[in-house]
């Protein structure tokens, strides 16, 4: 899709153009809702207002500590952008994370506490109910059923659309959810109603790290006068920026623990150098009687081998489910609370790259990651 705000955005207002010295170089807030959508609403104040306000204060947060961060914004007014462009702009903008931020409502009024949510299937009813109301908005948009596929927002058999969708990033963006809902808890002492997956369309079609932040429930009229306040909107922001410094700062760690690994050079063992000897020197007569070391056989290079990346999940999958079908040979990789999946391990790159050029265009977001010794180490760069 042609995307004629990418060379001259107006939205997205970079702070500053130069790089990182780490990883994380550019990071997207998403305020949800905005102009003609107000999101849902308390007694005194909207859910567009508060996540606005969120929204700006934590960019200046992030810009003070990290001025070569470049911070953007899918709008920093009030105005209507469909859900589809935010996540396509944050594409456009080579993000390296993409942070939506709401408020949340429920029918009973003694419900509080904050949730951040990644992209999954939800697990729960109360899981669906929210996705729902988010993704409610593209009402708004004209020709919302062409955009979005013939998703019907009002339809729970509309989520099978999701039931096949990778979110490749799961892994950080589950690591940076985490230490969202750990400060909530624990600094703010709000109440933390948990990390949570569930389809939402802000996040299905993110090619980056995402979450989206449910602050707090605007129908409860103590956590609805919490978020209406300035001081309650700068302790939310400071929580989230608290996570996004750790997030940053581990993140940033591991891209230079983990040095690149190419095709012109994996597996390739360097060459020993060559010994110096006493005609190399230019001694004359005899070589100086010193110890000879023994020789000693070095020890193999480590065995490279190359996994193509289907899918991240934080649960198993059902032993009847599609992806089992379509792989004969799905390998499954637990790695602490995260399951990956792989269709297969390969001896080479060229082998690996086929395969995965072989997938289908459903399985367009799978990589290939690199392991050595037996141990993952990290996607493939190209």
């Amino acid at each position: 899709m042609a995307l004629p705000w990418a060379l001259a955005a107006t939205l997205l207002t970079p702070r500053a153009s130069a790089q990182s010295s780490g990883d994380l170089r550019t990071v997207i807030i998403d305020p949800g809702h905005g102009g003609k959508d107000p999101g849902t609403r308390g007694k005194s104040i909207t859910e567009k207002e508060v996540v606005l306000k969120v929204g700006l204060l934590l960019g200046d947060l992030i810009r003070q500590e990290f001025p070569d961060v470049n911070v953007l914004f899918t709008r920093d007014s009030d105005v209507f952008i469909p859900l589809i462009e935010r996540t396509e702009r944050a594409i456009a903008a080579k993000a390296d994370l993409f942070i939506s931020i709401h408020c949340n409502s429920a029918p009973n009024t003694a419900v509080t506490g904050i949730e951040t949510y990644v992209m999954g299937l939800h697990k729960t009813e109360s899981n669906l109910e929210v996705a729902q109301r988010e993704n409610a908005v593209i009402a708004y948009e004209d020709d919302y059923t062409t955009k979005y596929e013939g998703y019907d927002p009002k339809s729970p058999e509309s989520f099978i659309i999701f039931s096949l969708i990778q979110n490749v990033f799961l892994d950080q963006s589950l690591e940076f959810a985490t230490l969202l809902q750990d400060d909530f808890a624990r600094r703010l002492k709000r109440n933390n109603r948990g990390v949570r997956q569930a389809g939402f369309l802000v996040l299905h079609k993110s090619s980056m790290p995402s979450v989206l932040i449910e602050l707090g429930f605007l129908s409860n009229p103590t956590e609805e006068a919490f978020l209406a306040s300035s001081q309650g909107q700068e302790y939310l922001a400071s929580a989230i920026f608290r996570a996004f410094k750790l997030y940053k700062q581990a993140r940033d760690t591991r891209s230079i623990a983990t040095p690149s690994l190419s095709a012109d050079t994996a597996g390739t063992p360097s060459k020993p150098a060559p010994q110096k000897t006493a005609a190399d020197s230019g001694s004359k007569g005899k070589a100086p009687k010193t110890p000879q070391r023994p020789k000693t056989t070095p020890p193999p290079a480590p065995t490279l081998a190359y996994r193509v990346q289907i899918a991240t999940v934080n649960h198993a999958i059902e032993p009847n489910h599609p992806l089992r079908r379509e792989f004969s040979t799905l390998i499954e990789e637990v790695d602490g609370s995260v399951i990956r999946y792989y269709s297969a391990e390969y001896t080479s790159i060229p082998e690996a790259q086929q395969a995965l050029n072989a997938l289908p265009t459903k399985h367009k977001g799978a990589f290939i990651v690199v392991y050595e010794g037996g141990k993952r180490k990290g996607p493939l760069k190209k």
